[in-house]
Order: C-alpha cells, then sequence, then structure tokens
C-alpha cells in the first residue's frame, strides 16, 4: 500500500489496528467507527476481497499475512469471493451515522454491500452502451469531414 493516513498513531500501532478492524469488518460484514479510520480500512478490505477473488496459493498467503484468523481467510476465499465474482470493485459502503458524544468525532458505518440486513440497498447496476465498430481511417476522415463546418474566404481590402 502506498499512502496512508497517519490516524495519529506510530506506524506499528497503526497498522496492527488497521489489520484487525479489516479481519473484524470480514467476520460481521459491519463496524461502526470514525469516519477517516472508515476511509482506510475501505481502501484495504476491497484489496483484501481482491485477493480473495484471485483465489490462488500465492494471493492466500498475501491474505493470511494481513488479516487475522483462519476464519476471516476462509470466509474472504469462499463467501465473500462467490459473493462478488461478477463485481469489479467498490465492494464496501460507508454510510455516516452521527457525532459521537465524547469527542465530537464523526462516526460511519462501513458494510459489505450485497448482503442480508444492508442498511442501504444497493443501486442497480448502469446497463452499459452498445459497443460500436471501429471504424477504418478513410472511413472516420470522410465523416469527420462531412460535418465540419465549410471554411470561410478570406477577403481582403488592399
Amino acid at each position: 500500500m502506498t499512502k496512508f493516513r497517519k490516524l495519529g498513531r506510530p506506524t506499528g500501532h497503526r497498522m496492527s489496528m488497521l489489520r484487525t478492524m479489516v479481519s473484524q469488518l470480514v467476520k460481521h460484514e459491519r463496524i461502526e467507527t470514525t469516519v477517516a479510520k472508515a476511509k482506510e480500512i475501505r481502501r484495504l478490505a476491497d484489496n483484501m476481497v481482491q485477493l480473495g477473488k484471485e483465489g490462488t496459493l500465492c494471493a492466500a498467503r498475501r491474505a493470511a499475512a494481513f488479516v487475522r484468523g483462519d476464519d476471516v481467510i476462509h470466509k474472504l476465499f469462499t463467501e465473500l469471493a462467490y459473493r462478488y465474482k461478477d463485481r469489479s470493485g467498490g465492494y464496501t459502503r460507508l454510510l455516516r451515522t452521527r457525532i459521537r458524544v465524547g469527542d465530537a468525532a464523526p462516526m460511519a458505518y462501513i458494510e459489505f454491500i450485497d448482503r442480508e440486513n444492508e442498511l442501504r440497498q444497493s443501486k442497480p447496476p448502469t446497463p452499459q452502451p452498445p459497443q460500436r465498430e471501429p471504424l477504418d481511417p478513410w472511413t472516420k476522415s470522410r465523416l469527420s469531414r462531412q460535418f465540419a463546418p465549410p471554411k470561410e474566404e478570406k477577403k481582403s481590402d488592399v
């Protein structure tokens, strides 16, 4: 991973916290946390689901090096990989909920989409526009000339 939010923690504490929160998100499929942490968790959780969809031994080892628990790895590579086999990204949803009483931190739910008891239903996928056949360069040039405005002649009064 490249650029992370610091979240006011040293690197070891931050990575440990994010690993635990991603593992809990996979296990429970919905957790409530602050908005900044949820945005970081979303990046990592989507990456873990992508590894689960790959399904290779290398992907399993990479996921096992990050998430905690054999049950979490099993769920990633079986249930979540099957659920999102046709989806190319965007496996999590972030819903802002409230302002925390103690420190006024904005809180949010982060959850996996397309599951039972989700807080908000997924939008239906947008239909893809029909594919057009590619034009050869000569036809393309002729068509562009057809719609171009006519050239105006310059008049010079000398």
